[in-house]
This record gives structure tokens, sequence and C-alpha cells, in this order.
């Protein structure tokens, strides 16, 4: 069981290094409301590992792991900041987004190995797919409502009259 634990913290120190490479390289891009939507799309479907009973978990745990999922994306939507460019919307990077991202990645791991020993790894694995679609989930919504908002005011701004 420690091995598998070792491993998906790996694997998972593994993806939270690719997302931020990928979000630094994504700053010099504008952003779309597909791309800001599209992540947890595609995330979604994970949720079919409940579909085995390995992976299911109480009502009660699934409140729990959403609920703390959303309390960590506040740090995200903190951090998280749109700008205008030449009509354009851009993701701007915030130095504290890695260190929020690796901080959060630590307490998971921490929880994980507290968790891990009380309850299955489905259930520990069903919790943190939770919790990471609760926070990712909140976080683009947040980003979401950002966007119109500025794609309300440039519009504005296009519409009107010039002298």
């Amino acid at each position: 069981m420690n091995v598998i634990i070792v491993f998906t913290t790996l694997f998972a120190l593994v993806m939270m290094t690719v997302i931020a490479i990928m979000r630094i390289k994504s700053a010099h891009k504008p952003t779309s409301k597909l791309k800001i939507i599209l992540p947890p799309l595609f995330m979604s479907t994970g949720a079919l590992m409940f579909i085995f009973p390995y992976f299911q978990l109480s009502w009660k745990q699934v409140v729990e792991a959403l609920s703390i999922g959303v309390l960590f994306s506040i740090f995200l939507i903190y951090t998280s900041k749109l700008e205008v460019r030449n009509q354009d919307i851009y993701l701007v990077p915030s130095r504290a987004f890695i260190y929020i991202l690796f901080g959060l990645i630590i307490i998971r791991t921490i929880g994980k190995f507290i968790i891990g020993g009380k309850i299955s790894i489905g259930e520990t694995g069903g919790i943190f797919f939770l919790l990471g679609f609760g926070m990712i989930f909140t976080w683009r919504i947040a980003m979401l409502v950002k966007y119109i908002q500025l794609e309300k005011s440039i519009n504005k701004k296009d519409a009107s009259p010039t002298k």
C-alpha cells in the first residue's frame, strides 16, 4: 500500500509541474472562454471511477471533499488575474501561483498519508479526485465570471462613439 501512495504522490507532483509549465507558457497567448471551461470538463470524465464500488464514497465524504476543494480554490482565485492587452484577454501569471500549487500538493499529500491509513485506497482516490475537482471547478467558474466581465467592458468600449 505504501508503494501505491508514493507512486500516486510522485505522479501528482509531476502533473503539478506540467500544469505550472503550461500556465507559464499560456501567459503569452490570449485566453478564451473555451480555454477556461475545458479543464474541468476534461477532468469530469474521471468521475466515471465512481461507477465501480471500490471508489464509491458516502455522501458525507463527498460533501467534505468538495467543500475542502472549494476552500482550496480561494487561493487560486485570489492569485488568478486577467488583463486586457490589445483587445485580447490574458491570464497574468502570479509568482504566488507556483508556491500555492505546490503548497496545496504538500497539504494534499499529508492528508493522503493521514486518511490513507484509515480508509481504502479506492476511497482515498475518490476523495482526492473530488477535492481536486471541487477546487478546479470553482476556480474556473470564478475565472469565467472575471473573463465575461472583462469581455463586456471591451465590448462597451468598442461600442462607444468616438469623436
